[in-house]
């Protein structure tokens, strides 16, 4: 990735009363749209790899404005640190900021990893400033879902592993440990998880006590704008995504809408560690960002 220096700014947002720490990469001067990367997992506003910047900088190199910060408790960021469902005020809070210095923006794009694509789909019906969704890897964990995705994805896998079957061949494997570990995997996703029952799709289940998966959907769902869904193939959390997706109707039908654009990188880990996962990451937001704009 080859990318020209542009200026960097060093902000302080506030979220009530709290100080968050904010990196702005101002993009060409009178762009209207620009991009938030909110923050996922335990990382902060660099990213794993220095995602975040290098990204930035790509953007801001198109002309695309980027602001990365720090949420409550993450980071640098003041406050105590109250988990990704509950940092709407966080976003607001970026947002203003966002266009406070730079008055031409009218629309913003919520860019967000693991379970800060899961935030982003919480946030972005309630703003009319959301003009368009970047998700990576999105997070809906359940337990049962947990243990199907390792059944499924991780220990089918490594029955075809050939490290496997040298520690076997040594007498270096534990079975009774294993099967003590698949036993338990097998039992968890026997349950039926809350987000399993049928749900009344005219409700509006944002409250915490509706299962994730069930506010996520309801997130995407009420959102009408445009959205970028990249996927790794070498990644538990997207093969629980992808798991959670092909059991339901109502996932299937949002995939299928025609504002829904989807990439998928088969080799690709869950935070895109290789150089050049992440470029292509940047190219396809870059390349998106173009094409949706209304």
């Amino acid at each position: 990735m080859s990318v020209m220096q542009h200026p960097e700014t060093a902000l302080v947002l506030t979220c009530e009363g709290a100080e968050l720490p904010g990196i702005l990469h101002p993009g060409a001067p009178g762009t209207n749209r620009g991009m938030l990367v909110v923050v996922g997992g335990p990382q902060y506003r660099v990213g794993s790899h220095r995602q975040f910047v290098l990204l930035a900088r790509d953007l801001a190199a198109a002309g695309i404005p980027v602001l990365r910060f720090d949420y409550r408790g993450m980071g640098d960021a003041d406050g105590e640190f109250v988990g990704f469902e509950q940092i709407n005020a966080d976003i607001a809070a970026a947002i203003d900021a966002f266009c406070a210095q730079l008055p031409a923006l009218r629309e913003i794009v919520l860019w967000g990893l693991c379970d800060a694509a899961s935030a982003a789909l919480f946030y972005a019906w309630r703003d009319p400033r959301i003009a368009g969704l970047v998700l990576l890897n999105p997070w809906l964990r359940t337990e049962a879902g947990q243990a199907r995705a390792y059944l499924r994805h991780y220990y089918l896998a490594r029955l075809v592993n050939p490290e496997l079957w040298r520690k076997i061949g040594r007498g270096e494997f534990q079975f009774a440990t294993a099967l003590r570990s698949l036993l338990a995997l097998f039992k968890q996703s026997r349950r039926v998880d809350p987000g399993d029952a049928a749900v009344d799709e005219s409700a509006t289940p944002v409250s915490q006590a509706v299962p994730l998966p069930e506010r996520m959907a309801e997130g995407w769902q009420r959102f009408a704008g445009p959205i970028l869904l990249i996927l790794s193939g070498d990644d538990l959390t997207t093969a629980e995504f992808c798991d959670t997706v092909k059991a339901s109707r109502r996932w299937m039908r949002l995939m299928a809408r025609s504002q829904v654009t989807i990439r998928e990188l088969p080799e690709a880990n869950h935070t895109f560690s290789r150089r050049e996962w992440r470029d292509q990451v940047a190219a396809w937001t870059r390349e998106w960002s173009a094409i949706s704009k209304t």
